[in-house]
């Protein structure tokens, strides 16, 4: 038998193939990949925000005492934020490490606290040429330093 006059011809469509309406699995793919890109963006808010949180619960833990030791635990936090945030300032020392952290920071320190920040590390425990009240303020710029740097 001979089906071929019965055959029809293939016609091709008039218009252009379009991708839209998109099938569900690629609705699928583009939620997967903008729910995956909005998680991406919230980790990293909090993972800043926790940093933020433990350098400024380290700075409440040294405000039991305003002592020469809190002043050095303060520098301590603050070259351990820098070994992250700023790898070349963790070298500094004495006038080049406050002027460092001054500049970074729209809070400024007195001349008495910028000294205090200076030389807390290598000065004797039982020194009294600071007051706590230097120490209060140290600590106040630590405080505003770690908010606008972390």
């Amino acid at each position: 038998m001979d089906n071929l006059p019965e055959l029809r011809d293939v016609h091709l469509p008039t218009e252009g193939i379009s991708i839209f309406p998109l099938a569900f699995g690629w609705w699928g793919i583009l939620a997967f990949v903008i729910i995956f890109l909005v998680l991406i963006k919230i980790i990293s808010v909090f993972r800043r925000q926790s940093k933020k949180l433990y350098a400024r619960y380290l700075l409440n833990k040294t405000a039991k005492e305003n002592s020469l030791a809190s002043a050095v635990e303060m520098s301590e936090i603050l070259r351990r934020i820098c070994l992250k945030k700023y790898p070349e300032a963790v070298a500094y020392d004495g006038k080049r490490w406050s002027d460092f952290v001054q500049n970074k920071c729209k809070l400024k320190l007195n001349e008495k606290t910028l000294l205090l920040l200076q030389t807390a590390p290598y000065r004797a425990q039982n020194d009294d040429f600071f007051t706590p009240q230097d120490v209060a303020d140290l600590r106040k710029f630590c405080f505003a330093w770690v908010g606008e740097n972390l």
